[in-house]
Parts: structure tokens; C-alpha cells; sequence
């Protein structure tokens, strides 16, 4: 067994459960559309990310931490920020692809949205037959905080050894929070709208948030995202 420090994220399709739901008479679409949008947003992650595994409505990646720290955790926080455009992106692409499907998921696909969950630690490695295991505390934390107090529809939340390593004018602009679970305590952590919450209220629409955030990051995004 192999233990590393690495960067934990979870991406998670918001609206997933409803989505089945409602759509039971066309559940073949609904799950067409839900694995499409993490095979794009698997597709769209580059090192030091790492796709472990798909799990129902979420993606699993991981990182490893093999030196600075501080560095890994603003690489691996911009590229979940980026991803963000690229998955509505892609869900306005299925939108309009099937939009003459009159099917509930293949009209509703755009009413989806997309959660990131980002958690530094250590996980023990082993391989099972073809199949890379993760396994540690850390790795329950991480999936743990997707059952968490954020109101938003869409999110990234960040634990302490995250988000103390980002630019402290990002953190001010964070929505700070508390976590509990059973056994594992009282989890801090910031909570953040990508494309609302760090821009004045004059500049929220069409994205611009989204931009004044990726520049504190460091992300440069495409010309169109954002708009």
C-alpha cells in the first residue's frame, strides 16, 4: 500500500437526483446526458489532475503533492475554477443537440449544475486487479462535504489546507463555513459562487465574476467565457 499527499476533487452534477427523478419514462437519456458531461469534464482535466473514477452524478480526481504545496493547491483550484465554463459549455452543446428529443431530461439539461469539493490530505493507494483503490480519512472528508450547508446551486468549497494557500483577497470574498460529520469533527471551510460572488452586484451578469475570479487566480479564460 502506497501513501501519498495529495489534492482530493470532487466534481458533483447538482441536480442529478431530481433530474432522475422527473425523468423516469426517459431515464436511458437522462443518464446519456449526466455521463456525457463527466466524460467532458474528465476530458478537460490536465496534470497533475487525475480522473480515479466516475461515481453515479460525480467525478473523483486526485492530484499528488510531490513538493510545494502551496503550488499545487492554486494549480489544482484553477484548473476546477476553469472547468466550470467548459461544463455549461458542453451542457448548452447537449441542449441544443437534442433539443428536438421531447423527452424531460433532453429538455432540461441546461437546469443542471455543476459542484466542486477541493480537500488536501494523504490517501493510501493500492491496486485491485485493474483498478486503483483510494482509501484514508482524507478521502472521507472529501466525500463527506458534498452533504454540507452551502444554499448555492453551483459552488466550489475548499477546506482550510486548500484555501489558506489562495490569495487572501479570494478568501475575503469566500463565504466562510463549518462543517460537522460524526466522527470526523468540525470541518472549516470557504464556499464560493464562480460566477457571482466576486464581482459588485453591477457586474454579476454574464459572468464577469466568473472572470474577476480567474484573475485573481491566475486563469486566463477564453474571450467568449464568461459572456
Amino acid at each position: 500500500m502506497d501513501v501519498r499527499k495529495v489534492a482530493l476533487v470532487i466534481f458533483d452534477i447538482g441536480g442529478y437526483t431530481e433530474f432522475i427523478k422527473l425523468n423516469r419514462d426517459s431515464l436511458a437519456h437522462a443518464h446519456e446526458v449526466i455521463s456525457q458531461l463527466l466524460e467532458a469534464l474528465a476530458d478537460q482535466a490536465t496534470h497533475p489532475l487525475i480522473l480515479n473514477k466516475f461515481e453515479g452524478d460525480a467525478a473523483f480526481l486526485y492530484a499528488n503533492i510531490a513538493g510545494d504545496e502551496a503550488a499545487a493547491a492554486r494549480d489544482v483550484s484553477r484548473q476546477v475554477l476553469g472547468l466550470f465554463p467548459g461544463f455549461r459549455a458542453k451542457a448548452q452543446e447537449l441542449s441544443a443537440d437534442r433539443a428536438a428529443c421531447p423527452c424531460a431530461a433532453c429538455q432540461n439539461i441546461q437546469d443542471l449544475r455543476l459542484k466542486a469539493i477541493i480537500h488536501l490530505g494523504e490517501a493510501a493507494f493500492r491496486k485491485i486487479r485493474q483498478f486503483e483503490e483510494i482509501a484514508g480519512e482524507d478521502v472521507i472528508i472529501v466525500h463527506r462535504l458534498l452533504k454540507n450547508s452551502v444554499a448555492a446551486r453551483e459552488y466550489v468549497l475548499m477546506t482550510e489546507p486548500v484555501f489558506r494557500h489562495l490569495d487572501p483577497a479570494l478568501q475575503d470574498r469566500a463565504t466562510d463555513l463549518v462543517e460537522e460529520y460524526d466522527h470526523l469533527g468540525a470541518i472549516r471551510t470557504k464556499a464560493f459562487e464562480p460566477a457571482t460572488a466576486f464581482a459588485p452586484a453591477s457586474a454579476t451578469r454574464g459572468g464577469k465574476g466568473l472572470r474577476r475570479l480567474a484573475g485573481m487566480l491566475g486563469l486566463r479564460l477564453p474571450a467568449s467565457a464568461g459572456r
